[in-house]
């Protein structure tokens, strides 16, 4: 039997008694880590600390999720392995239940119950505490620290260096910028800031209460130029979805564009209205102007000389994980590359890492926009992202093998992919490898490329960051002191 343990600095410890394992693991779908182990009288132990360095990043707590015990590569049998009743470390909480190793974030029991939240709601609606000159950022529910709130946040931290920089964040993986303060969702904190905030920065819905305090504003930045429809525009009349869709959109103050096409969706699918929308261009995308490419591949372990595509596909309504249509590590071979794969955010939390030879899965990497810089070609379907890489003038190629489902039946599209995309749009492994390899492929679409670009980017020049934080300073949604 191994007996289960939390020890100070959040390290799991394992105990066992007999001949002492030669490696042991613990294995999730986006984070593994191995312990040491040392003979005792009784047998062995072994010490797994629970914090992991991802893409050359500090030291952070296991993402939250539930992970294998994996002793001299074999699962420890859950007959094997005791329970463990939930503990609550610094940076998270850990318990052992049927044979695995359930990692979560760092709230007490009281707090995590439904009882608690409800308290910890209630407390947050009533309270009067005056505002902070502060920010609270939260990028995809909290799931990441990335994307358009990210560039602000590193805008305002240079230009305005006294404003308090708070980060929602789903647990204490998520890497925050410097100098910000991560708060993990339904904490005391978080609840505190949520009400004490002069600005909320986010890039999607609110979820949860909110109860807007005098002079308290929200800046709703997006996540991307829609080619897919949208809230009030998706097909089915649903009134639910309409009275949410509503209730959330009186929630924002200003709403951010990337481009006037992108603005007139939004105004519309939000039922904005009269509200001010700013088209500023993306901050996310200023990276793409100003950033270093070499860089960032080093800490994905690549060369500079590699060729490199960056598999973005977008999520479907009707699945859980990301598309598994690609062969992923034959598209590696067959195109001489290094595939970089990125699942969209909401395939992050129940989808499991891609594996193969030359294939690296950056579904968990901390910003998209590092990758785009990164890569020398995208593959995608439906996603925005095809939107932001051509701010970089590379090529981008389509693979949308259930193009007649997705927009006949889940989504439907704004415009006809098809009649103007700046790259092919491919249906099969074997037409997309032909594509990547023809190297006049992209010349053959360069008109197209160039309509693109004037359309959707002419905004995307490195400095959308500067001007929407010039406009929330000049307008007092933030002071500068």
């Amino acid at each position: 039997m191994i007996q289960a343990a939390l020890a100070p600095g959040d390290a799991l410890i394992l105990e066992g008694a007999g001949p002492a394992p030669a490696e042991i693991r613990l294995e999730g779908p986006r984070a593994r880590v191995a312990g040491s182990i040392a003979e005792t009288d009784a047998g062995w132990r072994a010490t797994v600390p629970l914090r992991v360095s991802r893409w050359g990043g500090p030291l952070l707590a296991l993402p939250s999720g539930t992970y294998r015990v994996v002793m001299d590569g074999r699962d420890v049998h859950a007959a094997d392995l005791v329970a463990f009743p939930r503990a609550v470390g610094e940076m998270l909480a850990v318990e052992v239940q049927g044979g695995r190793v359930i990692v979560s974030p760092p709230l007490t029991d009281a707090d995590a119950s439904a009882g608690g939240q409800s308290a910890l709601e209630s407390t947050y609606a009533r309270a009067s505490s005056p505002l902070e000159n502060a920010v609270l950022f939260e990028s995809f529910y909290g799931r990441n620290a990335s994307c358009n709130p990210r560039a602000i946040d590193a805008e305002l931290a240079r230009v305005a260096p006294g404003v308090t920089r708070y980060w929602s964040v789903a647990d204490r993986s998520v890497e925050v910028p410097d100098g910000a303060v991560p708060v993990v969702e339904g904490s005391p904190e978080w609840w505190r800031v949520r009400g004490v905030a002069r600005l909320l920065v986010v890039n999607d819905w609110l979820r949860k209460r909110f109860v807007r305090r005098p002079g308290q504003r929200v800046l709703q930045t997006w996540h991307g130029t829609p080619l897919k429809r949208l809230a009030l525009q998706r097909p089915g009349f649903d009134p639910r979805r309409v009275l949410a869709v509503i209730r959330e959109s009186r929630r924002w103050d200003v709403l951010l564009a990337q481009n006037p096409y992108a603005a007139g969706i939004l105004a519309k699918a939000y039922a904005f209205g009269r509200r001010p929308i700013w088209v500023e261009g993306y901050p996310r995308n200023d990276v793409l102007a100003t950033g270093d490419r070499d860089r960032i591949r080093r800490g994905l372990g690549v060369s500079p000389q590699e060729r490199v595509l960056l598999y973005a596909p977008t999520w479907r309504d009707d699945r859980d994980q990301m598309v598994d249509f690609l062969d992923l590590e034959r598209l590696a071979a067959d195109a001489g590359a290094v595939v970089l794969v990125r699942g969209h955010s909401r395939t992050l939390v129940p989808g499991t890492d891609s594996i193969g030879s030359r294939v690296i899965d950056v579904t968990a990497y901390p910003d998209t926009s590092a990758l785009l810089l990164a890569a020398d070609a995208l593959i995608t379907d439906y996603s925005s992202v095809m939107f932001d890489f051509t701010v970089t003038g590379k090529p981008v190629y389509f693979f949308a093998p259930d193009l007649d489902h997705y927009r006949g039946k889940l989504r439907g599209f704004y415009f006809d992919l098809a009649a103007r995309a700046p790259g092919p749009l491919t249906s099969t492994q074997e037409e997309l490898t032909a594509a990547l390899t023809d190297a006049s492929t992209p010349e053959r679409y360069a008109e197209r490329y160039a309509s693109w670009v004037a359309r959707f980017n002419a905004r995307d020049d490195g400095r959308a960051a500067e001007r929407v934080v010039a406009r929330l300073l000049d307008q007092g949604m933030i002071l500068r002191d």
